[in-house]
């Protein structure tokens, strides 16, 4: 008898979540793309081979406080073995195909102007990854979606004006950042576009300070010590390549956010998720959502839905840094050899 493949068990978690959080099908409108995704196996080493979550099926869940309560979730589209142009390409028709059809044609108009110099033919020289894909479902239906290309310094300048002035000025502060992906997304009512570094040499979290004053965010600072130095153990300096910082220019104006990549955190506290959550206590609305979604991804003859990938805050003139947590579902992990020759 021919064995399962894994989009069917990706399929069940993903409607098994979105009954527990009380949000719309998230399968139906991307079950091609997760079927062509997951073609081999449950278990099957081969997808430890992957940019997003080595060791793993490439499949990343997320909560984001700015978003309680809807299901997040990011894929590595195509199956092991597909080329970075082929993902770039297959993340770019279905990222047209939902925004034209969920989100109208002047949107759709949007995306293409924005993506233009991400998903031409010029730009699929020497990628690696070439693009991940996401989606997000709120009760009402898709909510948002989203691409990430894999971006060379040498497309910087194809970002909008507000945001080329942000990340000019962001780089003579700290040249040594290096571009990994820009972020077009569309939601319902809007659009937008952010860049994303990785700090590649060790850095102290104070390091960010004259990045946040040049943005007129340095007053945000002290939320983002508190909550990373909290949730880290009292940790305030992170090792090379385990930051990723983006940046975005929003209706708010300058938008930054940091990402500690937690499983390179060697001293990381056993207790890092009671210490998140006691961050949140004076958030109630938004621990509760936490605490949800941690049940909806958490197996039924499980009592711990995963590891954690990624911790983030994100922030802006008015609105104080707010966490996203990102997951490694138990049900999906693979052995440690799985990943040894992920890119």
């Amino acid at each position: 008898m021919r064995a399962q493949p894994l989009a069917a068990k990706v399929e069940r978690r993903l409607l098994a979540a979105a009954q527990r959080l009380g949000t719309a099908d998230p399968v139906a409108p991307i079950q091609g793309l997760i079927e062509r995704t997951f073609p081999l196996p449950d278990g099957d080493e081969r997808y430890g081979n992957n940019a997003l979550t080595p060791m793993s099926a490439p499949i990343e869940p997320n909560f984001s406080e700015l978003q309680p309560g809807s299901l997040r979730f990011t894929i590595e589209p195509l199956g092991p073995g597909a080329s970075g142009a082929d993902r770039r390409d297959e993340a770019t028709r279905e990222m047209r195909r939902l925004v034209g059809s969920f989100f109208g044609r002047d949107a759709l108009r949007w995306f293409d102007e924005r993506s233009e110099a991400w998903r031409g033919f010029a730009s699929g020289g020497a990628l690696s990854y070439g693009a991940f894909f996401g989606t997000s479902y709120d009760r009402d239906g898709l909510a948002g979606t989203r691409v990430y290309y894999e971006t060379r310094a040498d497309q910087m300048g194809a970002m909008p004006p507000g945001l080329t002035r942000i990340v000019s000025a962001v780089r003579t502060l700290m040249p040594t950042l290096q571009p990994l992906f820009t972020t077009i997304s569309a939601m319902r009512e809007a659009g937008a576009q952010r860049l994303t570094f990785v700090h590649s040499r060790p850095v102290r979290l104070a390091d960010f300070q004259p990045v946040l004053d040049a943005l007129g965010l340095g007053h945000q600072m002290p939320g983002i010590l508190q909550t990373l130095g909290l949730t880290l153990g009292g940790r305030f300096d992170l090792p090379a390549s385990s930051t990723l910082v983006a940046f975005s220019d929003g209706a708010d104006g300058p938008e930054f956010e940091i990402y500690v990549m937690l499983g390179m955190i060697s001293d990381l506290p056993a207790n890092f998720m009671s210490l998140l959550s006691l961050g949140l206590n004076e958030r109630p609305r938004e621990l509760v959502a936490l605490e949800r979604w941690l049940d909806a991804f958490t197996p039924e003859d499980e009592v711990w839905p995963g590891r954690f990938s990624i911790l983030s805050l994100r922030t802006s003139r008015n609105c104080a840094p707010r966490v996203s947590l990102y997951l490694r579902p138990a049900e999906f992990e693979l052995p440690a050899g799985a990943s040894r020759n992920a890119p």
